[in-house]
């Protein structure tokens, strides 16, 4: 095959180019059969442009090309005739006269249209993803990647991080989420885990004198799966020597400000505010609220406290709490049904409501003014340990259905003071609430006497906060960190307040105990970040081989079966073999 040289791309050539010879190498996105002449599309990463044959030979040849055959033409830069010209294109002033044509490969006839608009389902789209990256909007997103990327290298770089790659292959130290194990092959019956994040190791980095380390890093976590969740994943690891939340704050919210700066051209302001994670519960029912629409929760038991309707005042006085959501529309009966069968989903008893004048079963203990007029007053009534969390739920819900939450707005904030712990339902046990390895806050530390010797600790988990922090944009929580706990004997405990073995993690125990300075850091979610940037609802939508919500990775058929002699040779076994 001869050599072809490119000299510009598909989205170059403008019409101060008219009269240079050019080579360009592309897919055919269309064929244009116009008598005499044929138009073709070509299209590459970069953009398009319109190639004419007019060569009757050639011509006839191009008439030959399909849909996404990728080829190489030589020719001469023209302009096009005024009436003909495409504003909407870079290259809508010109045309390329081929002089020559070299088909590099043919194509079968594409499952979908490779084009931004497509109708194709997206397993269709992941079964076929080397077409599906083909689309402009799939190779933007991808720049937008790269391009965020440095955009946190340079900035962390500026500031003395050190850029250090941790372990794929580690000890397994049970904590949170499903290991994904590996055998191996050397040690039968030993089995390595793919990291759930670099923590230890980056607390050990530190430990060691890198008092300054950072890791764009791939994750693993086996656990299900939703549209922001996905087996392996990105995260920005940053961790610090001599660390306060405030330091964390204020890096972060420096590259995440260059961030929307740079690609969106959006000023985020900071310092972002914070609230507590008390505060954002009781205001917003979440712990990652949206702020950019209102709807704040309203405790209103002192409300409706002896007002005489009786589910109301059993609520009230087994301590229970009334939460109300003031919609500021009218909603219709339908409506109101559909959100009472959505909270009984999430586990409320049902649902009350009021709309002014006089409507709704509330209306007789209503007083007047409490809700404006046109509006509407949903009331949820329980326990507050779930009522929040529930009706956070119908506030996002609501606002999305009537189209409440503007679009192109970015709202920051940092949610701080978390609970150390929280209560395991499913299990009946104690667990962190971010990770084991956060310090608690000074204030609280004594209280770990009160919750170990306790025979209710639900009690006492509030009353323990840590110093952990999160943020937050536009609902979506965009990283989690924490300061660390380097003392090792309050590590150890607690560990067994979690009801972790210490044993399992000795070797970060031992560590601390040669001179650990403070710490702390953050992982911020490079993949979410990225898919706000780019506008996507999925994070699907800005990996470039992400996995299906069943774990699959549909174009190459992973997970798949393997050869017998291949687990013979890590001494594994499938139950249910013979033998």
């Amino acid at each position: 095959m001869p050599v072809f040289k490119r000299t510009h791309t598909c989205s170059e050539l403008r019409k101060t180019d008219a009269g240079r010879d050019v080579s360009l190498a592309g897919w055919v996105r269309r064929v244009r059969d116009l008598g005499g002449l044929t138009f073709i599309d070509l299209r590459d990463r970069y953009g398009r442009t319109q190639v004419v044959f007019e060569e009757p030979g050639l011509a006839e040849k191009a008439k030959s090309l399909g849909r996404e055959f990728f080829i190489g033409i030589r020719g001469t830069v023209r302009l096009r005739p005024e009436k003909d010209r495409n504003p909407e294109m870079p290259t809508g002033d010109i045309e390329v006269v081929a002089e020559e044509l070299v088909i590099f490969g043919e194509s079968k006839t594409p499952p979908f249209l490779v084009e931004d608009e497509t109708d194709a389902s997206e397993d269709l789209r992941l079964r076929y993803r080397y077409l599906d990256l083909r689309r402009p909007r799939m190779i933007q997103n991808l720049q937008i990647r790269n391009q965020a990327a440095a955009i946190v290298r340079k900035c962390l770089w500026e500031r003395d991080f050190l850029e250090i790659e941790t372990p794929l292959l580690a000890k397994s130290t049970p904590e949170g989420a499903r290991d994904f194990l590996v055998p191996c092959r050397l040690q039968k019956g030993r089995f390595y885990a793919l990291p759930q994040s670099p923590q230890i190791y980056k607390q050990i980095l530190v430990i060691a004198g890198v008092d300054r380390y950072f890791q764009i890093v791939k994750c693993l976590r086996d656990e299900d799966l939703r549209a922001d969740r996905q087996p392996e994943f990105t995260q920005i690891d940053i961790e610090m020597a001599l660390a306060t939340p405030e330091a964390v704050y204020e890096l972060v919210e420096e590259f995440t400000s260059r961030l929307f700066g740079e690609i969106l051209g959006i000023d985020l302001k900071p310092p972002f505010p914070r609230l507590t994670y008390a505060e954002a519960m009781a205001r917003y029912g979440s712990d990652k609220p949206d702020l950019r629409f209102g709807m704040e929760l309203q405790n209103l038991t002192e409300t409706y406290r002896a007002r005489g309707f009786g589910i109301l005042d059993k609520v009230i006085a087994d301590g229970g709490e009334v939460l109300g959501i003031e919609a500021p529309c009218e909603l219709s009966r339908k409506e109101i049904d559909n959100y009472t069968s959505f909270v009984q989903g999430l586990g409320a008893g049902g649902l009350l409501w009021f709309k002014p004048p006089d409507s709704g079963p509330l209306a007789k203990y209503t007083e007047k003014g409490l809700v404006g007029e046109g509006h509407t007053l949903l009331l949820l009534a329980g326990e507050a340990s779930k009522i929040y969390g529930v009706a956070g739920a119908l506030r996002l819900q609501v606002a999305r259905d009537k189209k409440l939450i503007p679009e192109g707005i970015y709202k920051p904030q940092w949610v701080e003071d978390f609970p150390l712990f929280e209560w395991n339902e499913d299990e009946g046990r104690i667990q962190p609430m971010h990770h084991v390895f956060t310090t608690p806050h000074p204030d609280d530390i004594p209280n770990l006497d009160e919750l170990e010797n306790s025979p209710d600790p639900r009690a006492i988990l509030d009353k323990i906060r840590g110093l952990q922090y999160d943020l937050v944009i536009n609902g979506a929580e965009l990283g989690s960190g924490s300061i660390r706990c380097h003392d090792p004997e309050l590590q150890r405990r607690l560990l067994r307040i979690a009801g972790l073995n210490p044993q399992n993690f000795s070797f970060l125990l031992e560590a601390l105990e040669y001179g650990a300075p403070p710490h702390g850091g953050i992982a911020m979610g490079f993949d979410r970040i990225v898919a706000m940037l780019c506008g996507e609802e999925s994070i699907r939508e800005v990996i470039a081989f992400p996995k299906t919500t069943s774990g699959s990775g549909l174009m190459e058929g992973s997970p798949s079966e393997v050869e017998e002699s291949q687990l013979g040779e890590l001494g594994i076994r499938l139950e249910g073999d013979e033998g």
